[in-house]
């Protein structure tokens, strides 16, 4: 999968900030408070800062597995999110979290499966991490965010299964604007050559003629960029024709 070197911001730029003593005040206890525990749960403790867009704290596994320090990880900023997470997944993760933040709910969470770059060849590892907000900045609104994040067995089936789920949104997302170039007919043929009908039976199911059922089969192939059956089923189960 492509990496992509931009960093994603949590926040906007706009309202990015260094702390006033104050604030920071706040924020050391908040930290301080989690730092106390956070090396006696099974999984990475982070604390994220989003008055300035970094990563406040992580517990010492956290650290161990990304083979950094926390003033590395401070001094990174905002580089952080690109650095170690899967641009796939901060896709999907950023929208829930401002969903999450905007929530009156103090128990609001976020949970996903995402990738972190902690594979012994710098290769990504699936994690389980779920997110909510800490503490709110009494002046600017702007939370500290707790995140619990454990690692997945390589070995457990729901690593595969996630696996799937994510190559088949990113083709999703990706192959959208050609499917949607279909016409509700080439649709209806599409579905059924992808469940092995031959252009006569499609045409006796359609009840058209084996010339058109067989035109429509070529422009399917044109429109999708799909050489193979294999390459149209993508489509049709990306896209829950079956």
């Amino acid at each position: 999968m492509q990496s992509d070197t931009s960093a994603p911001l949590l926040v906007p730029p706009t309202i990015q900030h260094p702390p006033t003593p104050q604030q920071q005040a706040r924020i050391d206890e908040a930290v301080a408070a989690i730092a106390t525990t956070a090396d006696l749960h099974p999984g990475v403790i982070i604390v994220a800062n989003l008055l300035v867009d970094r990563v406040e704290y992580m517990s010492r596994r956290g650290l161990h597995e990304l083979r950094t320090t926390l003033p590395e990880l401070r001094a990174l900023g905002a580089g952080y999110w690109a650095k170690y997470f899967n641009p796939a997944d901060a896709a999907e993760l950023l929208p829930k979290v401002y969903e999450m933040i905007q929530n009156p709910d103090p128990w609001a969470s976020v949970s996903i499966f995402q990738q972190v770059r902690t594979g012994p060849d710098g290769g990504y590892v699936w994690h389980l991490s779920a997110t909510r907000v800490m503490l709110r900045d009494e002046d600017t609104g702007q939370p500290l965010l707790i995140t619990s994040s454990v690692p997945i067995d390589p070995l457990h089936h729901v690593t595969h299964k996630v696996n799937r789920l994510l190559e088949e949104n990113n083709f999703l997302r990706l192959n959208a604007p050609r499917f949607a170039a279909l016409t509700a007919r080439e649709r209806e043929v599409l579905r059924l050559l992808v469940l092995g009908h031959s252009a006569p039976e499609i045409a006796l199911v359609l009840h058209i003629s084996p010339q058109t059922a067989e035109t429509h089969r070529r422009n399917l192939r044109q429109k999708l960029g799909a050489d193979s059956v294999f390459e149209l089923s993508q489509y049709a189960r990306a896209f829950d024709l079956i």
